[in-house]
């Protein structure tokens, strides 16, 4: 059975193939415009781009996606929060892992995710609903599973990733806006041909832009989440803690508030419900059915 650290060198790796790739892709769009209007002040500016969100990506992604999902920071003060800390602190422990600090999501949905870029700066984010519905041993589950993606380097791929993903969708927007409105005022001076070209690509990149988010948001994959699963119950020692908070977690039929596509790939399981759920199982979900996950659990022998 894989451990916590299994996966953590590739993971790593893996995280910097994505912030090269975007940087090679930020500044091939760069250089593709910089040429087709013969100013060389766009490439620049792509390379400053590109390098600027790679290093936000790596070290301030965390708080991006904390305050997308308006979490909040809690310490020890109150006997909910004192528990809260102690079992994570316990479980920490055991994995031989660092305190993470520790958010609540003011959210009524059962739901969990960890982000950071390393073990020493991670963080663990629990709604509201999973703190108050969740059995201790359930909870406990959850906690464990959130703590082999800290292990294995899972939230820095994954932080990076949403954030990554988002602004390769801002891009291709403003290609698109920008073909269709900045680019006509151009028309007057002959550069018809130009224009369609651009507007083309722009196209082209507004189409491949969520396709290719779709990918990266794969990084984190259903396979991770089945390995987490698996570390998750080597950790308590008893698989059946997670495999009946993840029926728990499934069974709620309320949506998530402040989640969007970009995020939805770093919790526990899909907070999207009805239509938009539906449209991620398919071949490119990043949650596993969450009935196979428990019936891997159940079958675990510890």
């Amino acid at each position: 059975m894989a451990t916590l650290y299994t996966h953590k060198d590739r993971n790593v790796q893996l995280t910097w193939v994505y912030l090269v790739g975007f940087l090679v892709f930020v500044i091939f769009v760069g250089w593709f415009f910089s040429v087709a209007m013969g100013n060389s002040t766009i490439l620049y500016g792509a390379v400053i781009f590109a390098v600027l969100m790679n290093f936000i990506s790596y070290w301030w992604s965390d708080k991006i996606v904390l305050k997308i999902s308006s979490a909040q920071e809690i310490g020890k003060k109150t006997p909910n929060e004192k528990e809260i800390y102690h079992l994570v602190e316990n479980l920490c422990i055991t994995a031989g892992l660092p305190v993470p600090r520790i958010y609540l999501i003011p959210d009524p949905a059962l739901n969990a995710f960890a982000t950071g870029r390393d073990p020493e700066h991670a963080v663990i984010a629990l709604t509201t609903g999973i703190v108050e519905r969740l059995e201790k041993r359930e909870l406990e589950g959850v906690i464990a599973h959130e703590l082999s993606h800290i292990g294995n380097r899972d939230i820095l791929l994954s932080t990076v990733v949403t954030v990554l993903v988002g602004f390769i969708a801002l891009l291709a927007d403003w290609f698109l806006r920008w073909s269709f409105f900045g680019g006509r005022k151009r028309d007057g001076e002959g550069n018809a041909q130009l224009q369609l070209i651009i507007g083309i690509v722009a196209i082209i990149l507004a189409i491949l832009a969520p396709i290719a988010a779709t990918l990266m948001q794969m990084a984190i994959s259903r396979k991770r989440e089945f390995l987490a699963d698996a570390d998750g119950a080597l950790l308590t020692r008893y698989p059946e803690g997670l495999a009946s908070a993840l029926e728990k977690i499934s069974s709620y039929k309320g949506e998530m508030e402040n989640v969007n596509k970009a995020t939805a790939h770093m919790y526990i399981a899909n907070p999207f419900r009805g239509k938009r759920a539906k449209k991620a199982t398919s071949f490119f979900a990043t949650h596993p059915d969450v009935n196979e996950r428990i019936r891997r659990l159940r079958e675990l022998n510890i």
